[in-house]
């Protein structure tokens, strides 16, 4: 059985006087091709209802305890937020924002969980690892 996830994903960047906004939108749409994006003066608005492209992207960079350790830290009751350094995004990678925001700006993404559970979307996204491999069930 396909468990079905139901969860509502927020994605806002910021596009300073400096940059193209379109180079932002495609940085966004690199990370998170299914997503909705609307072009706001001086934002890039996106949403979405599915994580699965950034989940193989961390599944490819092999950068799933990172991702846990950020979703986790950044929780509140169903949600939990991140941020992603917008030229890292640009070249495809996801590279998480952490301490000081990132000169050209950050990707702020809020992910909301309506089922099943955080915990379960958690692990769907970036499971738990052993060695650095995922544990399969």
């Amino acid at each position: 059985m396909t468990d079905i996830y139901r969860v509502d994903v927020e994605i806002t960047a910021p596009v300073y006087d400096t940059e193209v906004t379109s180079r932002v939108a495609d940085a966004v749409a690199n990370i998170f091709p299914n997503a909705d994006l609307e072009e706001e003066f001086g934002e890039i608005r996106g949403e979405a209802h599915a994580m699965d492209h950034f989940s193989e992207l961390l599944h490819r960079q092999e950068i799933l305890d990172t991702a846990r350790g950020e979703f986790f830290a950044n929780r509140e009751g169903d949600t939990f937020s991140f941020a992603l350094k917008k030229q890292a995004a640009f070249e495809d990678r996801v590279n998480f924002s952490v301490g000081d925001p990132a000169e050209l700006g950050e990707i702020a993404v809020r992910v909301r969980v309506e089922a099943p559970t955080l915990e379960e979307y958690v692990d769907h996204v970036a499971p738990p690892t052993e060695d650095g491999r995922p544990i399969e069930d």
